[in-house]
């Protein structure tokens, strides 16, 4: 797999300040137990995330670019909470897929950290290659009904959850507020009034291209064609997983409609190269009427340097004419994952509950603008006034790319290598998906990483 979007241009911007450390660290109460280890002190509880002390070792990338590292403030602040527990921080790398790489070798040689923070596409690969514990046999049902819908889901393989949910990533439609109310335009719920919209903006002259997106030959590029996808009704993989589900009309509606977006010239000839960075830059430069992005984005478009300051906002994606609003959103985000070969479940265990629990989760949404996956802190006001972004979440409607395979990354190479050829104009549609689904039934019926 190429590098993963979910873990490129994290969060900098006006919502990051050093100085929000001490207020961060002060915020986070007590919520539940700990202990752990690895291969230090012995847990004093049952595997049921009660232990109250020991040490562990937590592998995680970093959450943001600037001001305070998210990573430490939790942990002083669990630790606070819980004295006789420490955590020993190691620093991951920022690439998903060194990261996956690194991690699948220590784990395989029987060493590794003994919780890590992982992508969400990581459950089936992980799981099939038992370099994951399952969390469910330890977790009760509860623990699992807090989270938001659709994250247990994917976090799940063979019927055991193998990732308790830390934080999300979620696409979203960024827009010119300042355009639109002077076009007398309203917020696009469909893609045929993007496209609209956008067309009566470039010819007043006003952006030079009505809608930026990710379609270079990496992992964004499926994301982004995976809403366009569920928002024709069609799919990647059969129910089983074991077979593609791809050659359909809807694949072909999708696909033809993405590549529209560029022959229209209301998407730049150049959008076969475009990764979040490209995208965010023409969005930030005044040059683009719409934006689809992580939600990172509303605070990129807001800080120093930028062109768009105070003129933009930020709506759930559309959906084509036809069907029910809103368009589906695509999941991105990190999970917690326990090391099979960890010394102290309990207490990593604990510290995994405490860190997706109402106090961090509400640390790392208004402190630092990410989704939490928790659902009660989601739907608080508190977490909704934090920011635009925030405000919106619980109005989204989600779809999980197809990792439910271990082989997961060919499934995926498979989508955006031949998706980027649609629109580099190599390929048409219908040969596209075509290609896409041979490559697709060749990948889920081949083992290995």
């Amino acid at each position: 797999m190429s590098k993963n979007i979910t873990r490129t241009l994290r969060r900098s911007g006006p919502f990051m300040k050093a100085a929000v450390v001490a207020t961060a660290i002060a915020t986070v109460a007590v919520l539940s137990g700990c202990s752990s280890g690895s291969g230090g002190s012995t847990s004093t509880s049952s595997a049921s995330g009660n232990a109250t002390k020991g040490s562990i070792t937590w592998w995680a990338s970093p959450i943001t670019t600037s001001g305070a590292d998210p990573r430490t403030v939790l942990i002083s602040a669990f630790e606070k909470a819980y004295p006789n527990i420490h955590v020993k921080l190691i620093s991951a790398p920022n690439d998903t897929d060194t990261n996956r790489a690194t991690l699948t070798t220590q784990i395989s040689g029987g060493g590794g950290p003994d919780v890590y923070m992982g992508d969400v596409i990581w459950p089936a690969q992980f799981g099939a290659h038992q370099l994951a514990e399952p969390l469910s046999k330890y977790l009760p049902k509860s623990y699992w009904d807090s989270f938001a819908s659709g994250l247990v889901a994917g976090a799940t393989y063979n019927g055991q959850v193998y990732g308790a949910p830390f934080f999300e990533d979620q696409g979203f439609l960024y827009y010119r507020k300042d355009i639109l109310k002077a076009d007398g335009l309203k917020v696009p719920t469909t893609w045929e009034e993007l496209v609209s919209d956008s067309k009566i903006a470039q010819s007043k002259g006003q952006v030079k291209y009505g809608y930026v997106f990710q379609g270079a030959n990496y992992e964004g590029a499926t994301c982004n064609f995976m809403e366009f996808l569920a928002d024709a009704g069609g799919k990647v993989l059969n129910s089983k997983a074991d077979a593609s589900a791809l050659n359909s009309s809807a694949a072909t509606k999708a696909l033809t409609f993405e590549q529209s977006l560029v022959t229209s010239g209301v998407s730049p000839q150049a959008t076969s190269t475009f990764q979040e960075t490209q995208s965010m830059n023409a969005f930030s430069a005044g040059d683009s009427l719409f934006l689809r992005n992580w939600d990172y984005a509303y605070s990129t478009s807001q800080a120093s340097g930028s062109a768009v300051i105070g003129k933009v906002g930020v709506a759930p994606m559309p959906t084509f004419q036809g069907e029910s609003a809103p368009g589906y959103s695509n999941i991105g985000g990190w999970n917690l994952y326990v090391n099979p070969h960890s010394k102290n479940v309990a207490a990593d265990l604990t510290f995994i509950k405490w860190m997706t629990g109402k106090d961090a989760q509400t640390t790392l949404a208004t402190k630092f603008s990410e989704i939490p996956t928790n659902a009660a802190v989601r739907s608080s006001s508190e977490v909704k006034n934090a920011n635009p972004v925030l405000a919106i979440v619980s109005q989204t409607k989600l779809i999980a790319r197809p990792s439910q395979t271990p082989n997961y990354p060919e499934v995926s190479q498979a989508i955006y290598s031949n998706v980027n050829g649609v629109l580099a104009g190599s390929l048409t549609p219908q040969a596209a998906i075509q290609k896409a689904n041979s490559q697709i039934n060749t990948a889920v019926k081949n083992g290995g990483l």
